[in-house]
Formats: C-alpha cells, structure tokens, sequence
C-alpha cells in the first residue's frame, strides 16, 4: 500500500477519546489540545469541552445515568451499537495505559499533605551540583546543547546565570567549562515528572496529566526537575502566576470522585529519579 493510500485509510477511521469527567467516548474535536506539545493523533487533554466548565458538583450530576438512559440501556441492542462498542474496545485497546486506569477512592487532606511531603522529599535529594567549574566563552557566554523530541541535536548560547541554574537544578550537566547539556528532551521531562509524581496533582490530589511550576516562570522559575510538579488542568489554571504557599491558603479546588485514578506503576518510588 502506498503512503496517499495509507494517510487516506487513517483518515477514514474516527478518532475517539474517552472523557476524564463523564467518562463518555467522544470525538477528538470535543477536546482541547495541549500547549507546548507536537500535534499528534491523540494530543488532546483530559476532560471534554462541555465538562471543563462545569463544576465539580454538576460534573458528578452529569456522570450519574437518569431513569430514561438506565432504561435505554436495559433495551436490546442494535446491530449498529454491536458495531460501535466494537469499534470503542478496539480503540480502548490501542488508547495508551494512562486512559485504561481503574479507579480509586478520593483522597483525604491527611493524605494530600502526605504526597506533598513525598514529592518535597523527592526534590530534597535532587543535590544542587557544582558549578564553579563554568568559565566564560570568548562572547561571554556559555553553550547548552541537547536533542528535541525526535532526536535531533541543538545548541544555544546562553548567560552564565540561566546555566548554572539548570546544573543546579539537574536540568543539565557540565561537558566541559564552556558547555552544559540538557539533560531531558520536553516529551522526556514531562514524562518524568508525571512518573515521579505518580500522576497526582501536588495542590489537590486528583489526576494530574500537566506540569506546573512552584516558582512562576513570570517570577524567575525555570523548567527544571526540582522546580516542577505534577498538577490537574484546574489547578493549573487557577494558580496561574501566585506562589504555591499563596494558592494553597486561598483555598485548593476540591475535585469530584471522579477525578480520581490510580497510576500506571503504583510501585514507582525515588528510583525513577535521575541524577
């Protein structure tokens, strides 16, 4: 089969997601796109359109079947909804294993201040690395190199202040006095991330598929393993550019039970740590 045939077979077959909040399968145009991330088939975030404006309380409303669609459901089933609950499994199947979680119960305050204690200890133990040994370039600066998400290798010069903030922070290490090397392409260290953090928001404990900054980027935070932590799209949002002190006392959202999903590797501990 040539590529034209093949690209056009792709595009025949419908693209669907399940929703995080409702838990229904829906096209890929009833969800946003992630920011920051190459387009592919499945870059889509979590809940749908109309669920990301509703409320904890009217999304749990809105999961519950009524009468009429439990009734619906006690009906005989079509030839055509056989077809579609064959067509479901059969993407359900080829969704990634961060779709196919079971459920968990919600967590309390006790066991939310517990995980921002484990992720605070993780990033204890993230050393900050010796930067004397750094000299200025003849431009005066120095160069950081690394590779994108597909592989191939880049290289920029930067100040002598943002390098020794990425050694520092393990975002980088030093390959001679006058170079740094980035050490996680941005697929790599998101992925990072959300495993150390086991796919839990650090602010309130739900499922968490984005990475936030403790210290704002508009404030002088960096992208770095020890200023980085998991977080779910609400909290996200909400904190915007506010300290994480700050936006804790105001007052972090509570989600819905049905926010709630265990991780992939429930065993995964400090090991997943790279230094």
């Amino acid at each position: 089969m040539t590529e034209p045939q093949q690209n056009k077979g792709e595009a025949s077959k419908p693209l669907i997601k399940k929703c995080t909040y409702c838990q229904e399968m829906k096209p890929l145009t009833d969800f946003q796109r992630r920011t920051g991330r190459r387009a592919g088939p499945y870059s889509r975030r979590g809940p749908c359109r109309s669920c990301r404006g509703l409320a904890p309380q009217e999304r749990a409303a809105t999961s519950a079947p009524s009468g009429e669609e439990a009734n619906l459901s006690a009906a005989p089933v079509t030839q055509y909804s056989l077809e579609a609950n064959t067509a479901v499994h059969s993407l359900e199947a080829s969704l990634p294993m961060e779709a196919q979680r079971p459920r968990r119960k919600p967590v309390t305050d006790k066991a939310r201040e517990r995980h921002r204690q484990r992720v605070r200890h993780l990033l204890s133990r993230l050393k900050p690395a010796d930067t004397r040994a750094l000299r200025l370039n003849r431009n005066g600066m120095i160069r950081l190199r690394g590779k994108t998400d597909q592989g191939r290798r880049w290289h920029q010069e930067i100040e002598l202040d943002l390098a020794m903030t990425l050694v520092r922070e393990r975002m980088a290490v030093i390959v001679n006095p006058y170079t740094v090397r980035r050490l996680y392409s941005n697929k790599e260290f998101r992925q990072y991330v959300l495993k150390r953090d086991r796919y839990t928001c650090f602010f309130c404990g739900g499922y968490g598929d984005t990475i936030d900054h403790l210290l704002p980027r508009a404030k002088g935070g960096h992208t770095t393993p020890v200023n980085c932590v998991c977080a779910c799209n609400e909290c996200n949002q909400v904190k915007a550019a506010r300290d994480v002190d700050e936006f804790i006392e105001s007052g972090v959202l509570q989600p819905s039970p049905d926010d709630f999903e265990a991780p992939d590797n429930p065993d995964t501990s400090e090991d997943t740590l790279h230094t």
